[in-house]
């Protein structure tokens, strides 16, 4: 087993390793399958239908990341993604949830189409370094961010933060498994312990299965919307498969990876989802030692037996995953030594991403307020020169993403 595919013993890795990464980091995403599911309800598709919908789609995506890049990042369908979907498209733009999920997979295509030419390399290439270390430092304050709301300040969540810093101290083998069971344990001793919930079934799953469609809606409607949607997905994940790789320290393996994500999100479309992303919480597998696609392997395993597991998954409860995701955020802020404070045309569009990413929970947003202030900050001091072409026309185009919303 340390052979094979996912090549273990080149990545310095184990099988029992690589499979309690995989474990922590699908306990740490597990939430989506009901966040996601309410909020697709809202736009029209039956709730039942679109909890199944987002966990096929996950564990579709997951295995093609596992299979075609091997590298040890989670994909689900993205928070903010799916907001975009229920309440721009279907319920400002005046879309059917189906012509919503028609503009996925055209934009998934669109995604895939330059992953599978030079350009998607270019574009992680001349993006600046300072621009790239603020995504990580942004992300990693989302992450402490969601930490917090989900710890709720209570005193459960307390008690396990400390048992997680002393296991993360102490490098215990397996660290956010034994949070994640300590936490739960925790839970049940002081009586906070979640109860079960209904389990999420298939019998209405086939009303969303290969449901998009592009007919019926107005160019005028479509053509920004599919923009819109591919302009957040190609940076954003830019921005999280780079920071997710560079924490695994793996950069060598972006053009895979990122074709992946994009294939993942055509996908997330076909199944009936809105669009999948490179998960900001795979940086808990990466951290707990997660080298190789198995990781995702071992998650994309795991969702569908959420459809008979989902009343005792819902009983892990949000204080047990909170240490975790604080610990992890801390870490990648730890990024910030990296930047310069020295030149403010590179230091200003970098603060802008880092504070609005958790400020707005919306990573487009926040990319695309650095993206836009980096070359104009440039501009504004005579050097704009120092400026590649193609970054003023992605400010531009961000620009115009901007406007049309």
């Amino acid at each position: 087993m340390n052979g094979g595919i996912f090549k273990l013993r080149e990545h310095g890795t184990t099988f029992a390793k690589e499979l309690s990464a995989g474990v922590a980091g699908f306990l740490t995403v597990i939430y989506i399958i009901a966040v996601n599911g309410l909020i697709l309800s809202e736009a029209g598709m039956p709730f039942e239908a679109a909890a199944a919908a987002t966990i096929v789609s996950a564990a579709v995506g997951c295995l093609i990341m596992a299979l075609w890049a091997n590298a040890p990042i989670i994909i689900v369908p993205g928070m903010g993604i799916n907001a975009m979907f229920t309440y721009t498209f279907v319920n400002e733009m005046g879309m059917t949830w189906q012509q919503a999920l028609g503009v996925t997979v055209v934009a998934g295509l669109l995604f895939l189409v330059v992953t599978l030419t030079p350009l998607a390399g270019k574009l992680n290439d001349i993006v600046p370094a300072s621009l790239k270390e603020a995504i990580t430092i942004g992300l990693g304050l989302f992450l402490v961010v969601i930490g917090v709301q989900k710890a709720g300040f209570t005193l459960t969540a307390l008690v396990t933060l400390l048992f997680a810093a002393f296991l993360f101290w102490r490098k215990v083998p397996g660290a956010f498994i034994w949070v994640i069971a300590g936490g739960t344990g925790i839970a049940w001793l002081f009586g906070t312990l979640p109860g079960g919930s209904a389990g999420v079934g298939l019998s209405s799953y086939a009303s969303v299965f290969g449901a998009w469609s592009v007919e019926g809606v107005s160019p005028l409607v479509f053509i920004p919307a599919v923009f819109s949607l591919t302009m957040v997905l190609l940076f954003e994940n830019i921005g999280l498969v780079n920071g997710h790789l560079n924490l695994a320290e793996q950069p060598h393996k972006f053009k895979r990876t990122i074709q992946a994500n994009a294939a993942a999100v055509m996908a997330s479309g076909l199944a009936g989802s809105s669009a999948n992303v490179s998960a900001v919480e795979s940086a808990a597998p990466i951290a707990s030692g997660g080298r190789t696609g198995l990781v995702p392997l071992v998650a994309g395993l795991l969702f569908p037996v959420a459809f008979i597991a989902a009343p005792y998954l819902n009983m892990v409860p949000g204080s047990a995953i909170a240490p975790i995701l604080i610990m992890i955020g801390m870490l990648m802020t730890m990024n910030i030594r990296q930047l310069s404070f020295a030149d403010w045309t590179e230091a200003v569009p970098a603060l802008a991403i880092i504070v609005i990413i958790p400020l707005t929970s919306s990573i487009a947003d926040g990319i695309a307020a650095g993206f836009i202030l980096y070359p104009l900050l440039k501009m504004t001091r005579g050097r704009f020169r120092e400026v590649p072409v193609s970054m003023y026309i992605i400010a531009l185009l961000f620009l115009m993403n901007t406007m049309i919303h």
